[in-house]
């Protein structure tokens, strides 16, 4: 299965004979085919930004990517971009918030938000029930919130475990703009992710704002976010915006393919390459 998608992130042309094609499933078909982009083209997310899609990186569009978290178990989400490297097995999943320009000037207290973080697991885990989703416990962070202010990128990563004591980690970055910002949550294996960050951080050099989108690009009377960087983190932006529909469907489903990573690698990945 590699192969067949390593393939197809070199071209579109037929990549699998009539027998290969038969040994896939159903599902197997149906994630091939998908609507992939590869490079050198550039792929939209919506009409805020674009990503130059790198080699080796295949990109979704909005109404694919509502298909592939079908495909792979998870509720769709509304307005979601997908960025997927088959080589490596990971994937990163984009949604702009139209939350108003958020300050940069907050010094982010890591452990005081992971107090917060902890405090608000049981509503979370009651809202992931609602979901028909398995709990998810957090443990602490595996890399603290840290800010580029050059790249106006805020990335962290989490440590969680499910019911049966199984560990996963949540890495998320936050990407700054004139009138909100971009999420862009990787979801890939545990035993890869200092490997895969690296790759994911790559790629994102290929991301930019649109003219008129950028952070730079702020003018006075523009709308200002309710919150700071730290509430990026700590989930506070989701309260806020919650009411208003999006983005708390999206959360669900970020983490519902963190909980469902171990299986999507391994039935993508696990049979035998020949």
């Amino acid at each position: 299965m590699r192969k067949i998608l390593v393939a197809l992130s070199l071209s579109l042309l037929t990549i699998f004979s009539a027998n290969a094609a038969n040994e896939l499933s159903e599902a197997d078909k149906a994630l091939l085919a998908l609507d992939w982009k590869t490079s050198p083209a550039t792929g939209d997310i919506g009409d805020k930004a674009k990503i130059k899609i790198p080699k080796d990186v295949l990109f979704l569009g909005n109404q694919d990517t509502q298909k592939f978290l079908k495909l792979n178990g998870n509720p769709e989400a509304p307005n979601t971009y997908t960025i997927y490297n088959p080589t490596e097995g990971w994937f990163a999943i984009f949604h702009f918030t139209a939350a108003g320009y958020v300050k940069d000037d907050e010094k982010i207290d890591a452990d005081a938000l992971m107090k917060s973080m902890k405090e608000r697991d049981k509503v979370d885990n009651e809202d992931r029930k609602k979901e028909g989703l398995p709990p998810l416990y957090l443990d602490g962070w595996y890399i603290p919130p840290r800010y580029d202010s050059a790249t106006k990128r805020l990335e962290w990563a989490t440590k969680l475990h499910d019911e049966k004591n199984v560990s996963t980690i949540n890495f998320s970055t936050r990407i700054l703009g004139r009138g909100g910002y971009m999420s862009a949550v990787l979801v890939t294996d545990p035993k890869t992710l200092d490997r895969d960050i690296k790759s994911f951080n790559t790629a994102l050099t290929k991301f930019e704002y649109n003219p008129g989108e950028r952070y730079s690009e702020f003018k006075e009377g523009d709308k200002i976010a309710a919150y700071g960087l730290g509430a990026l983190v700590a989930g506070g932006a989701a309260a806020a915006v919650a009411s208003k529909g999006g983005f708390k469907l999206l959360w669900v489903a970020i983490l519902g393919a963190f909980a469902a990573v171990g299986a999507f690698v391994k039935k993508l990945f696990g049979k035998k390459q020949g």
